[in-house]
């Protein structure tokens, strides 16, 4: 399905970057598995991937920095010779608090951090994906950018940001035949999930019409498809992997 392509996936070494980096590499892409801090987990996912025959490099870079993700772009080129896929999965921290609580200088790091991620990375492969006039952009939004919950206040509003930011590329890149889309999780078991009480994931799980919360690998099949010739006509989507939770 992906053969010959290059993934670049930010923030991959656990959780649903992780998943998505494998499962684009079972489909035969090329993956730069990118992180910020954790060597060791990163080198994991690239030695999973080369076990089952996969092509991968690990690569350390900070998603907001325009400096560190340009020598990112330089290396990836080197070893693989081309870009076609950017997944924007980079993880930004933000407090757990209710809006009364939370300062001004609290969100403006969450909603500025989440969106230099996406914005940096995305500046840096554009020039190479206009060039060869076609290139998959695929960004990790959150189903609490259109729902509110307690204790979110930061996330859902970066994340909604977030989702302005992909129309409006979606619709300047599209003359150059490249897509942007987004792909939003509902609860997922990941290590942001770990202290989530296990009450409260059988409470969501329960009132999803699938019956369960997501695994990463959900989420990383839906990004496949956006990074694959089956959506080369799709561009500027909002994709709830909910399990049916965010239906209108």
């Amino acid at each position: 399905m992906l053969n010959n392509k290059v993934a670049i996936v930010t923030g991959a070494s656990r959780g649903i970057g992780a998943a998505t980096a494998c499962l684009l590499a079972q489909h035969h892409a090329k993956v730069v598995v990118n992180y910020f801090s954790n060597a060791a987990a990163a080198q994991q996912v690239v030695e999973d991937i080369k076990k089952n025959g996969g092509k991968a490099i690990a690569i350390q870079a900070d998603a907001r920095n325009e400096e560190q993700m340009s020598s990112l772009v330089r290396d990836t080129l080197k070893h693989f010779g081309h870009i076609d896929i950017l997944v924007s999965n980079a993880s930004i921290s933000f407090p757990m608090t209710s809006f009364l609580d939370i300062s001004w200088d609290e969100l403006d790091r969450k909603v500025s951090d989440e969106l230099k991620a996406a914005f940096v990375s995305t500046k840096v492969v554009l020039p190479h994906m206009i060039q060869q006039n076609k290139g998959k952009l695929i960004f990790i939004s959150s189903g609490l950018s259109n729902f509110a919950q307690a204790g979110f206040v930061a996330h859902g509003i970066a994340k909604g940001a977030l989702n302005s930011f992909v129309r409006y590329i979606a619709h300047e890149m599209g003359p150059y035949q490249i897509t942007a889309n987004v792909v939003s999780p509902g609860m997922v078991a990941t290590d942001a999930t770990l202290h989530t009480p296990a009450e409260a994931k059988n409470q969501t799980a329960q009132m999803t019409p699938l019956g369960r919360i997501a695994q990463p690998e959900d989420i990383a099949k839906s990004v496949v498809m956006y990074a694959s010739s089956y959506s080369d006509f799709i561009t500027g989507a909002y994709v709830p992997v909910s399990g049916g939770m965010e239906m209108n």
